[in-house]
Parts: structure tokens; sequence; C-alpha cells
């Protein structure tokens, strides 16, 4: 079983299509605390770190065989509790970031909350060292976007999204920091590629559950897959 760290209720019926789709006879189990995202944005993702390895032990007491962190804010958090949760626990933009980095050397990265863009940036430089590849990563705050996500309005979401990715120049690749912002691809006319990262995560994910070998799964000790 792999259970999945949620800090929005609109993640579960996305993962569990995903699941359908791709991994099916995955069991899935969800874990959602809106109040993580709040604190962590408030006070930093650091403030969060007893609180989400206590939701790993949870999980982990119910019988998951890995986690999924879906909210990039606090990805990093969430690994850092890997050591004391005993299951591997991964962040479901690190196999994105690996992506990002194989794409090429000027990476963009999107999101429409300011407190994902520093977390994301890190990983991809982390990713990149890695590789032992060079990168020159931005960022791009989506003005106005989360306020339409907090309200209900996803189309206007994503619609913010999309025309933010639209009018990206000087860019190889495009990161979309935030797993809520995946389906603004499907809209985007973007001529470079635009990375999500809940396809690729949750395939982390499914890996680690059935217990394949480290090489094959995203969290900080080992390879990630490269899919976008």
């Amino acid at each position: 079983m792999l259970a999945l760290l949620h800090t929005s209720a609109v993640h579960v019926a996305v993962f569990d299509a995903l699941r359908d789709a791709g991994h099916p006879g995955l069991e899935l189990r969800h874990h959602v605390d809106a109040g993580l995202l709040e604190r962590a944005r408030r006070e930093g993702p650091e403030a969060v770190a007893d609180a989400v390895a206590a939701v790993l032990r949870r999980a982990v007491a119910e019988g998951a065989r890995a986690v999924l962190c879906t909210c990039s804010t606090i990805g990093g958090v969430a690994e850092a509790a890997a050591a004391g949760a005993g299951v591997p626990v991964l962040r479901i933009d690190r196999p994105m970031a690996a992506a990002a980095v194989a794409a090429g050397p000027r990476v963009l990265v999107l999101a429409a909350l300011e407190s994902t863009l520093a977390p994301t940036a890190a990983l991809i430089a982390e990713e990149a060292r890695r590789a032992d590849r060079p990168v020159e990563v931005r960022t791009l705050l989506v003005e106005g976007a989360w306020s339409r996500f907090e309200a209900g309005d996803g189309e206007g979401y994503l619609r913010r999204v999309a025309e933010a990715a639209d009018a990206v120049t000087g860019a190889d690749v495009i990161v979309l920091a935030q797993a809520s912002m995946a389906p603004a691809r499907k809209s985007t006319t973007a001529r470079v590629p635009v990375l999500a990262s809940p396809e690729p995560g949750l395939a982390a994910g499914a890996a680690a559950a059935r217990g394949d070998r480290p090489s094959t799964l995203g969290h900080p000790d080992a390879g990630v897959p490269t899919g976008g």
C-alpha cells in the first residue's frame, strides 16, 4: 500500500485517477492535512517537521510500504523524516526535477504559491549536482493564481498558469512546481517542454511500494525516473 500526504483534498481524486490509469491494483491511502501547508507558509517548512513525522508514523502503522508527499512546499521535510519512518518517503517533485535537469540548462520554475519557489529551485539544483550538469534556475510566481485556487475557481487558476507558461522566454524547460498546476499542460502553447509532477511522482511512489530496488526510486540517496 502507498500512502499519500496531501495538503489539499483536491488531490485525492487526481491521484486516484492516475492510479487507475497507470497503476491498476495499487492500493492508495490518502492523508489530507491542509494545516501543514498553512503553517509552513507562515513559519517555514521546518516548523511542521514534527507534525509530518507523526503523519508518516501513522501511515506506516496502517500498513504503508512507502509514503509519497504531494506538497512541494513540505516535500523536503517529508524526505528528511524518512529515517524515522522505516519505509521509503518520497517527494512528488523529485522525478520532475531530474527530468528538468536532463532537458536543458535553462530551467524556469512556475509556482502559484511563493513558499513553493525556493524548495523547488533547491531541489533542481540538487539534481543538477547529482547529474553533474550545469543549470540556471529562474523562478516566477503566477500572480493571482493561488487566490483563484482557494476560491474554488479551478478553471481560472489553470488559465492563469497556462498564460504564464505561454509568456516564458529564454528557457529550455518549464517546471510547474505544484501538483495542482499539472492540468495546465493541456492548454499551454509553450514551445519548450512543460513538466508536471503527479504522473512521474506517482510512478516512483508505486515502485517504492512494490519494493523495487532503490536505484529506481525518487529519493535523495538514489537515482530517479526521468519521465515528464
